[in-house]
C-alpha cells in the first residue's frame, strides 16, 4: 500500500537459494541450426541490489529495524499518515488549511524514512525527520526521541506550538478512536496497564497510546 511497507523488504538481510534452471530442449531437425537469437533465460538469477539502488539504507542493527517496523506501524494506525505523497502533493493539502496542520509521508531523500509537512505562517513547508543512533530528530534540531510519536506530541504541545492538528485522510474519525485518546490524555500512556479492564481493551489502547 504505502512504500513503509516495503522497508522490511528492501533492508532486511536474507540469503537467496540459487534458481533452478530449466532444461534446455533439443532440436531434433536435420537441417543446420540456425544463428541463436540472445534472449533473457527465465532461470536466469536476479542480480541483488547495491546500496546506492534501494531508497531506504540497510539498517545497522535489530534494534533499529524493530524500532523502524514499530514507527511503520504505527504510522499504519494514525490516519494522518500520507505515504509516498510527493512535495507538491503536501503542500497541495495543506495550503488551505489552518496554520499548524501537518501530515506525514514518505521521504524521498536518500538514508531518511520520513517527513513531515507542516502550514507555517509563510505557508506550507516539509522537513527531513532523521534517524540517527536509533532515535529520531527534525532535520536542523538536537532534541531527539526513542519513538516517532513522542517528537510529534512533543511539538504540539510545544509552547511555540509548531504542530496544531493532524491532516487525517478520513475526516471523520471513528467513535473507538476518540475514546481511545481520550482515555490516553486522561490517564497517560504510563498508566494504561494499571486500568481494570480486560485484555483485549488493554491491548487496543496500548496498540497506539499517543494523544494525537
Amino acid at each position: 500500500m504505502v512504500a513503509h511497507n516495503q522497508v522490511a523488504a528492501d533492508n532486511a538481510i536474507s540469503t537467496a537459494s540459487e534458481p533452478r534452471r530449466r532444461p534446455e530442449s533439443s532440436s531434433s531437425s536435420s537441417s543446420p541450426a540456425a544463428p541463436a537469437r540472445p534472449r533473457p533465460s527465465p532461470a536466469a538469477p536476479v542480480p541483488a541490489l547495491a546500496p546506492g539502488d534501494t531508497h531506504f539504507r540497510t539498517f545497522r542493527s535489530h534494534a533499529e529495524y524493530r524500532r523502524i517496523t514499530r514507527a511503520s506501524a504505527l504510522l499504519d494506525a494514525c490516519g494522518f499518515y500520507w505515504g509516498p505523497l510527493s512535495v507538491h502533493g503536501a503542500h497541495e493539502r495543506l495550503r488551505t488549511e489552518p496554520v499548524g496542520t501537518f501530515l506525514v509521508r514518505d521521504s524521498r531523500q536518500r538514508n531518511c524514512f520520513f517527513a513531515l509537512s507542516v502550514k507555517m505562517a509563510s505557508g506550507p513547508t516539509s522537513i527531513r525527520v532523521h534517524f540517527q543512533a536509533g532515535r529520531f530528530h527534525l532535520d536542523g534540531s538536537r532534541e531527539s526521541f526513542d519513538c516517532l510519536f513522542e517528537l510529534l506530541e512533543h511539538y504540539v504541545a510545544a509552547p511555540r506550538r509548531m504542530l496544531g492538528a493532524p491532516l487525517r485522510q478520513r475526516r471523520v474519525r471513528p467513535l473507538q478512536e476518540l475514546c481511545r485518546q481520550r482515555i490516553v490524555a486522561t490517564v497517560g500512556r504510563e498508566n494504561l496497564a494499571r486500568i481494570p479492564l480486560n485484555p483485549v481493551l488493554r491491548d487496543y489502547l496500548s496498540s497506539f497510546p499517543f494523544q494525537i
